[in-house]
């Protein structure tokens, strides 16, 4: 006798096929499920980080395959980064090796092939040649919410972009960051930031200052001020930036410990 006639011996034979048709699917969903994640990871390379979307799970599977991933952990198959990203550990001479650095970082970078993401903070600066300090945790600017990683020597943490960001404009507003963080940034002066910051916009066309001085519209006021200071002393009269100095508060002082002999037009943008 079958568990469905142990248990309600007097239903009736056709609620019985349907009710024991319903106990074989969830008895063997949750091991397709399981079988399914046991063959993707198959596939999936050592050290490359994936997500449940990498497994190809519908969502209404989720809770199943959780459970499969947690046994895949516990047995040492798969370890975790953070929630929803693990990866297949590689094995060396020297022990485990962590999840690849490059492949973990466009996960929080990019989105179904869209860019959601840069990297700021104390890594872009020390790129944009702005200090020779290395830092140990990489911030990433990004449009959606992310969890920050702390997983050994990877250690990540996010900050809400200013603005959307896309493959066009990530690099400029890389530089209106570093303008936003020039006081704070380390090994150098303001002063010599700022030099650093104008020998690069030199190089930029015109439509690229544009939209480095549209952008700056959605910074704090400094930003703009800065950006106003370095444009004018570079680029003037190519430029018209009355929308930008209008959109100053004229009783605001910016205090930024620059000294006007290193920088003439830091008088006409309330620079100190």
């Amino acid at each position: 006798m079958d568990i469905v006639n142990l248990v309600y011996p007097k239903m009736s034979s056709f609620l019985r096929k349907k009710l024991d048709i319903l106990l074989k699917i969830s008895y063997f969903c949750p091991m397709k499920v399981a079988e399914q994640i046991r063959k993707t990871i198959e596939n999936i390379p050592e050290s490359q980080p994936f997500g449940y979307a990498d497994l190809n799970i519908e969502p209404v599977n989720f809770v199943t395959a959780a459970k499969a991933l947690e046994r895949l952990k516990k047995k040492g198959i798969i370890e975790k980064v953070s929630k929803g990203i693990f990866y297949k550990p590689k094995m060396t001479i020297m022990g485990s090796l962590g999840p690849d650095y490059d492949a973990l970082l466009k996960r929080f970078l990019f989105k179904d092939g869209k860019r959601v993401g840069y990297i700021t903070g104390g890594e872009l600066y020390n790129q944009l040649n702005l200090t020779t300090q290395n830092y140990f945790r990489t911030k990433i600017a990004t449009n959606i919410s992310r969890k920050k990683i702390e997983k050994g020597w990877l250690k990540t943490s996010t900050v809400k972009a200013y603005t959307e960001i896309t493959e066009d404009n990530y690099q400029l507003l890389g530089i209106l960051d570093a303008l936003k963080d020039i006081r704070y940034i380390s090994d150098t002066s303001t002063s010599q930031a700022i030099k650093i910051l104008a020998g690069k916009l030199v190089n930029f066309s015109k439509p690229n200052i544009n939209t480095l001085i549209k952008l700056s519209m959605e910074y704090p006021p400094r930003v703009r001020a800065l950006l106003g200071a370095i444009v004018q002393e570079k680029f003037t009269p190519d430029f018209d930036l009355s929308d930008l100095k209008g959109s100053l508060n004229p009783t605001t002082i910016f205090k930024l410990n620059i000294k006007e002999a290193d920088w003439p037009t830091i008088k006409n943008w309330q620079i100190k």
